[in-house]
């Protein structure tokens, strides 16, 4: 028989409307927006921790239990291990034994602790989060648990916050759900460059559209604090041409006072190398992202009291593409060019031309 689930149980938060935003919301937003990675970041924005609590919860971990709390433990000691054995790297007492794990990201955030241990937390942290990527995939390979196994537990888990969001009243036309057909892979790997399975995010997707184009932040906020961490953001799988980040500031001048404190200037979007989906029409607007949905395996594992394996993870992370828009600009991607019709057509003449090796000319579609 399969243990039963241990999901953490995360608190009810209050939707963060746009002015209420600081400077913690924003580089989260920003995150999203860019693709961008927390590899990258200076310091964390914790304040309390119930806050750190509570995201820990969000990445599937209630180190209320011993067995959660033991695991995030080994993942810090193997963070302090990398960066001693391969950088020489001294690492602070406090630091590597901390009294709650909560510490780690109150000392990240300077909100704890002496001044020299924000540095030294946020380079800890910023090698756990790569390690428990690493386990987390290690453990997938591990299990006997399907492709679609995983789709169902995702779809159950996003649709589920899904419909606490509209009975909290968040202003939600849409939000459904698709999982690619076999056919739909092959096309889309063989229009892809980089012909590896792996490299289709969206194999379950999920399609929210917002009321007005206000609505998309408190929506995409909200979905951060319920649903994924904003640090398991898939770095460059996102494309944005909805809401540019200067376009937020002017449209939101109430973030202007945090441009001094942001980790990267506001110009930096500006010197990205940014390319669009070749197929999609030349005004259409969307945020596409991926992330790794956090997803705790306990059916298809021991109970923890009964775990003998060596290494005792439970969380696992499944890859999924949201794709967020506002109502008006949903209704426009839908007419002419933007049309879903007209860009499967030019994606299969790319991939007509690719298997024919420019020997075979399509033929006109209507």
């Amino acid at each position: 028989m399969k243990a039963p689930s241990l999901v953490p149980v995360l608190p009810a938060i209050p939707v963060r409307t746009v002015p209420e935003m600081g400077l913690r919301e924003l580089e989260r937003i920003r995150l999203i927006l860019r693709g961008g990675s927390v590899i990258d970041w200076r310091r964390m924005h914790f304040q309390t921790r119930d806050e750190v609590d509570r995201f820990l919860r969000l990445c599937q971990l209630d180190v209320s239990r011993p067995y959660d709390d033991a695991w995030a433990r080994v993942v810090l000691s193997d963070a302090v291990e990398y960066l001693r054995k391969t950088f020489d790297y001294r690492v602070a007492d406090a630091v590597a034994q901390p009294e709650e794990i909560h510490d780690l990201f109150l000392f990240a955030s300077g909100a704890k602790g002496l001044a020299r241990y924000r540095r030294i937390a946020c380079i800890v942290l910023k090698v756990m989060h790569v390690i428990q990527h690493i386990e987390g995939r290690d453990l997938l390979f591990r299990l006997a648990a399907s492709e679609a196994e995983l789709a169902e537990m995702v779809t159950e888990k996003v649709l589920g916050v899904a419909r606490e969001m509209k009975e909290m009243g968040l202003p939600i036309v849409e939000f459904a759900h698709s999982i690619k057909t076999r056919d739909s892979l092959v096309t889309k790997l063989i229009a892809k460059k980089e012909t590896v399975a792996a490299q289709v995010y969206d194999r379950t997707r999920f399609r929210v559209i917002t009321r007005k184009r206000e609505d998309l932040l408190p929506v995409l906020y909200f979905l951060t604090q319920r649903l994924f961490p904003f640090n398991f953001v898939v770095p460059g799988q996102t494309e944005n041409t909805l809401l540019p980040f200067k376009g937020l500031l002017e449209e939101n001048p109430h973030f202007e006072q945090f441009i001094p404190q942001l980790h990267l200037d506001r110009d930096f979007e500006d010197r990205e190398d940014r390319t669009g989906n070749a197929f999609s029409g030349t005004s259409y607007r969307v945020l596409n992202f991926v992330v790794d949905l956090p997803l705790r395996m306990d059916p298809y594992l021991p109970p923890p009291e009964s775990d003998t394996r060596p290494r005792k993870g439970r969380v696992t992370f499944a890859l999924v593409e949201f794709q967020i828009a506002d109502e008006e600009t949903a209704r426009r991607n839908e007419l002419g060019d933007n049309a879903h019709e007209s860009y499967k057509r030019r994606q299969k003449r790319r991939v007509l031309n690719r298997l024919s090796r420019g020997l075979v000319v399509p033929k006109r579609q209507g």
